[in-house]
């Protein structure tokens, strides 16, 4: 990963609210990590790849994550939910990729899980259920050719770094659409203060939702402001979203705080459409302690009190909106696979820049 190469939303002066960390990135919590596989090769009209994000650099013995799920619209897939709404945990990395490309990312992590939790799977009754998600990259690249392999998987992961993280048309954001401009992977984080202490959240989107003429940036009509390119009658997309934070949250809070990341969708003008996939996950890198089968039989944790818990939400709602403002503004033309010859647009950065002069 390296940084941005075009400016990103703040850069062109959109005042969004709240205080990001120092990168505006989910790699802004400690220990949370982010790598990519991007699979490009015009050719075999392939515009593809594999995201990962890992809570944690655990290596031989996994280490549970608290989670939460939430649903949106449930028209696409996130591995493990089952689990995670029984259990409360996770162990592992979260993937994103492309709609035919679970089968293949959901094997190659198990086999990176397999392999780097070896003493775990090898010496005790070890499993593997990874968090993989998607959505749909069919307009500009050939789905149905099955691009995405397990080996695929393993490198996006094997590459998860801290640090700056690529946005737009990278890893699994790379044949991504959003509001018809091109979209893919965004991120952004939000400093938050509760009870006296600091913590850190940030989130990261697979952006691939959207009508143009929804579109509202900060509460400005873009999307019919920059009405060339639109060709959808319908939504069509989905919508992943993974929020991190280290606050010390119990898995009731999570559910909730992944709830809220629909709250930052929303601010983007979508009402989440009938076709969309809108599915979230919140995970906290707090109170890290063994697997709940080697742990005695009562458990001692801290949990942030509920009532307290408003200043995340906001954060959550706040950080997920700019995110996707993100992967849009990293966005550059691209070539259509169906229509084949087509071009989707980028978002017009230049007239954000101006639409937003003296705002910021």
């Amino acid at each position: 990963m390296s940084s941005n190469p075009k400016p990103r939303a703040r850069d062109l002066g959109l005042p969004f609210p709240g205080t990001p960390g120092p990168l505006n990135a989910i790699t802004d919590v400690a220990g949370v990590q982010v790598g990519f596989a991007t699979l490009t090769d015009p050719a075999r009209k392939m515009r593809t790849g594999v995201t990962a994000v890992r809570p944690r650099p655990d290596a031989g013995q996994p280490l549970p994550v608290r989670a939460g799920v939430a649903v949106l619209n449930g028209n696409g897939e996130m591995t493990g939910t089952h689990w995670i709404e029984d259990a409360g945990y996770f162990i592992g990395p979260v993937c994103i990729t492309n709609t035919h490309g679970i089968g293949a990312v959901h094997h190659g992590a198990t086999r990176w899980m397999i392999d780097h939790y070896a003493d775990f799977f090898q010496h005790k009754h070890g499993w593997a259920m990874p968090v993989v998600a998607e959505t749909y990259d069919g307009i500009l690249n050939d789905i149905n050719a099955l691009h995405v392999r397990p080996e695929d998987a393993i490198a996006a992961i094997q590459n998860a770094k801290g640090g700056p993280v690529a946005e737009g048309s990278t890893g699994g954001g790379n044949g991504m659409i959003a509001y018809e401009f091109k979209g893919g992977t965004g991120t952004a984080s939000r400093r938050v203060g509760i009870g006296g202490a600091e913590y850190m959240l940030g989130v990261l989107v697979q952006a691939n939702h959207g009508r143009r003429d929804w579109l509202r940036i900060l509460g400005q009509p873009v999307g019919l402001l920059q009405p060339k390119g639109a060709f959808q009658v319908k939504e069509m997309g989905s919508v992943i979203v993974v929020i991190a934070t280290d606050a010390p949250l119990s898995r009731v809070s999570l559910r909730h705080l992944a709830r809220r990341a629909g709250m930052g969708i929303a601010r983007g003008g979508t009402p989440g459409g009938n076709s969309s996939g809108d599915i979230f996950i919140a995970f906290s890198t707090a109170d890290i302690g063994p697997l709940p089968q080697e742990s005695p039989a009562l458990l001692t944790r801290v949990e942030l009190n509920n009532e307290w818990i408003d200043p995340l939400y906001l954060a959550a709602a706040e950080a997920v909106e700019e995110a996707v403002v993100n992967a849009m503004v990293a966005g550059e033309p691209v070539a259509k696979v169906k229509p084949e010859g087509e071009i989707l647009p980028a978002i017009d950065t230049e007239a954000l820049r101006t639409l937003f002069a003296g705002q910021g």
